[in-house]
């Protein structure tokens, strides 16, 4: 199956490493979301857990090693092309993970990879769900 122009929606993860002060966060660097600093994840392969999910692409898209925990947030992002028939239909489930080791570096789809402030974020082009979710989290204050 293809992510675009999907038979059915994905399944995809995303993990959520906050340390001190900052989040972990990537620039994307393919659509959906394309530019957008968003949290880091992808889509769930084959046999994985959700937790092996999120620790497999934060290694992938950011060099960090995390350990996965809880289920954070849960949301659909679906895109629609001019036509209006659905480009990308995702249903995607945020993890907390606790950062281990290594300093971010962008790599896969990622084209950043950096730890951020609630003040740097603003000027950003930031994804809107993962500002709703470092809203809730408590991150970044409504």
């Amino acid at each position: 199956m293809t992510n675009e122009y999907p038979d059915r929606p994905r399944l995809a993860v995303g993990g959520v490493v906050i340390r001190g002060d900052k989040v972990l966060l990537v620039r994307r660097g393919r659509e959906p979301a394309r530019g957008e600093w968003a949290i880091p994840g992808g889509s769930v392969e084959i046999g994985e857990t959700l937790g092996e999910a999120v620790e497999r692409e934060l290694r992938e898209e950011t060099g960090i090693q995390a350990q996965a925990g809880d289920i954070c947030h849960l949301f659909e992002a679906i895109r629609k092309d001019e036509t209006g028939r659905v480009r990308f239909h995702y249903v995607i489930v945020d993890l907390l993970a606790e950062y281990v080791s290594g300093a971010p570096c962008a790599a896969d789809d990622a084209r950043e990879a950096a730890w951020l402030s609630a003040d740097d974020l603003p000027g950003r082009p930031v994804n809107r769900s993962t500002l709703e979710l470092l809203k809730k989290l408590g991150f970044l204050k409504s």
